[in-house]
C-alpha cells in the first residue's frame, strides 16, 4: 500500500510538471469545482472564478457543493475509476486523509504556485499553512458561536461554556452534526485543561466523557449539516445561540443586520484550501493547475477578503486586505486572527482528526441515534 501511494504521488507530480508546461490549447475548457456553498463559495466565485473566466472566456465552471462529503465521494470515485471532480475545497484534516490514501495529488508548491507579490517563494509565503504535501491553503477561518442579542437578557455570554448553561441561557442551541469542535468544547467545559484536550480525547474514556457532557444538552440541540443552517436559525429566532463558521456569522450580522453577536471565546482556528484529485486526464489537470496558480496568488487571496471575513493564507496577501466590496467597512477587525478576537483561541489538531476521524465519527453518530 505504501509503495502504491508513493508511485501514485511520484506519477502525479511528474504529470503535473508536464501538464503545467502545456499550452492553453491543450487544456480542457470545463472544470468542476467542489466547495461548501453559501457566502464562502460566493467569495470564491467573485475573487477567483469570475476574474479567471474574464481572461479565459472559452472556459466554463460548474460548482458542486459537496465538500462536506469529499472524502467519502472521492473514495467512491476512485473505486469506480471515474474522477468527475477537478478541484476540491476541503479542510486541512480531510486533505491529510486524502493525501495519506493517495486520493489527492502531491504538489511541488514552488513549481506550481505563483511567488508572492513581495518576491517570496510560495513555501515561504504560505509557511506553516502548508500542513500537507497535497494541500494548497486559501483561508484561515474559525468555527465559533453566534447568539441572539435580544434573547440573552442583560448578561450576554462571554464564555464558550454558555453553550452548556441552559439555566442562564434557556432555549435551543445549534451544533454541527459531527464530533469535531463539539468534543473539544465539551471536554473544555468539563474541566479538562486546553493543553490536555487531545491527550484525553484519544482515549475511549475521554471520548465517552465528551459525549456525556454533550448529553447534558442533547435535548436542547438542533444539529446542523450546512454552514447556512445556524445563521438562518438565528435570524428566525429558533435558537438562542449556535456554532458555525465566522464568515457565515459576519454575513448575518453585517450584511443582514440581524440582532446577532459573535462569541469569539475558544473559537477553533482551521484552514480551508484546495486538493487536486489524483487520476485526472492530462488536459483537465493542465487546466486545473493553470487556474490554481491564478486563484491562489497574492492578489486573489486578498480579494477574497472583500467578500467574507476569512484571513488569506498567504503572508503577502495580509497587507492588501481592505474594505468589504459592498458594505465599505474595514474587514480587518472582523477576521478571526484580529488580536481583539483571538484572545482565547483553540488550536485545532489536524493530525489528530486525520487519524481518529472515522472511528470517532462512527461513535458520535451512534450516540446521536440513541
Amino acid at each position: 500500500m505504501k509503495l502504491t501511494k508513493a508511485l501514485l504521488a511520484a506519477t502525479a507530480v511528474a504529470i503535473a510538471g508536464t501538464a503545467y508546461a502545456a499550452s492553453h490549447s491543450d487544456m480542457a475548457n470545463e472544470m468542476t469545482l467542489v466547495s461548501w456553498g453559501g457566502a464562502y463559495q460566493n467569495s470564491q466565485q467573485k475573487a477567483y472564478v469570475e476574474p479567471y473566466l474574464a481572461e479565459h472566456p472559452d472556459v466554463s465552471v460548474t460548482w458542486d457543493e459537496s465538500s462536506a462529503e469529499a472524502v467519502a465521494k472521492l473514495r467512491a470515485m476512485n473505486e469506480a475509476g471515474n474522477i468527475t471532480w477537478d478541484l476540491v475545497d476541503v479542510v486541512a484534516s480531510d486533505a491529510i486523509r486524502l493525501c495519506d490514501e493517495g486520493l489527492a495529488m502531491e504538489v511541488d508548491f514552488d513549481e506550481v504556485l505563483a511567488p508572492g507579490d513581495d518576491g517570496s517563494t510560495p513555501t515561504d509565503d504560505f509557511g506553516e499553512m502548508l500542513v500537507s504535501d497535497c494541500y494548497i491553503p486559501q483561508i484561515v477561518y474559525s468555527t465559533t458561536v453566534g447568539y441572539r442579542t435580544d434573547m440573552v437578557g442583560d448578561t450576554p455570554p462571554t464564555d464558550i461554556c454558555a453553550i452548556f448553561d441552559t439555566e442562564t441561557y434557556p432555549g435551543k442551541r445549534s451544533l454541527e452534526k459531527r464530533p469535531i469542535n463539539n468534543m473539544e468544547w465539551a471536554l473544555l467545559c468539563d474541566g479538562v485543561p486546553k493543553a490536555e484536550i487531545y491527550d484525553v480525547l484519544e482515549t475511549e474514556e475521554g471520548q465517552q466523557r465528551a459525549l456525556d457532557k454533550l448529553a447534558t444538552i442533547k435535548d436542547d440541540v438542533i444539529w446542523w449539516s450546512s454552514g447556512a443552517d445556524t445563521p438562518q436559525l438565528l435570524a428566525d429566532g429558533e435558537v438562542v445561540m449556535g456554532s458555525t463558521y465566522n464568515g457565515r456569522l459576519f454575513s448575518v450580522i453585517e450584511e443582514q443586520d440581524q440582532p446577532v453577536a459573535m462569541l469569539w471565546d475558544a473559537q477553533v482556528f482551521d484552514l480551508d484550501g484546495w486538493i487536486i484529485p489524483t487520476g485526472l486526464p492530462e488536459d483537465r489537470l493542465a487546466r486545473v493547475l493553470d487556474f490554481v496558480k491564478f486563484a491562489t496568488d497574492t492578489q486573489r487571496l486578498a480579494d477574497q477578503a472583500k467578500y467574507i471575513s476569512y484571513g488569506p493564507a498567504r503572508k503577502s496577501s495580509a497587507p492588501l486586505v481592505g474594505k468589504h466590496a459592498e458594505l465599505g467597512i474595514e474587514m480587518g477587525p472582523h477576521m478571526p486572527t484580529d488580536p481583539a478576537n483571538a484572545k482565547n483561541t483553540f488550536i485545532y489538531n489536524y493530525e489528530f482528526w486525520a487519524d481518529y476521524r472515522d472511528d470517532i465519527d462512527a461513535k458520535f453518530q451512534a450516540w446521536l441515534a440513541q
